[in-house]
């Protein structure tokens, strides 16, 4: 049971990481309403996809310590709260699985040095 809950707790940070990269990438789609040049285009696209970029970056960096996307997922909650005080519906939308995120990276690494400590009892 307990290696059961481990990976729960391992996989779920990681796909709601990558499901919500793929959310904020969807963002990005509408710089081809704008009729610019395929050069402006591509720029635009990839300025706009600096978030998802910056998510997978932490992501990569979380896979092996934890501690590091539940820190960094709470902290870009806040900064989002921060840097959009007029928009509280949004925070649902943005802040929030960054939020879940973070608690299922730190819940998952506070049980891994659980399984750890009990091991090593033995």
């Amino acid at each position: 049971m307990k290696t059961k809950t481990y990976l729960i707790l391992f996989w779920t940070p990681r796909i709601l990481c990558l499901l919500f990269s793929v959310f904020i990438s969807l963002f990005a789609l509408d710089v081809f309403q704008e009729n610019s040049g395929l050069w402006k285009t591509t720029l635009a696209l990839l300025i706009h996809l600096i978030p998802a970029f910056l998510i997978i970056i932490v992501l990569i960096l979380s896979w092996k310590w934890e501690w590091v996307g539940g820190i960094t997922f709470i902290l870009l909650g806040i900064l989002y709260i921060i840097l959009m005080p007029n928009h509280p519906a949004w925070w649902i939308f943005i802040a929030g699985p960054l939020f879940l995120i973070s608690i299922f990276f730190f819940a998952g690494w506070f049980y891994k040095k659980k399984l750890i400590n009990e091991s090593s009892k033995k």
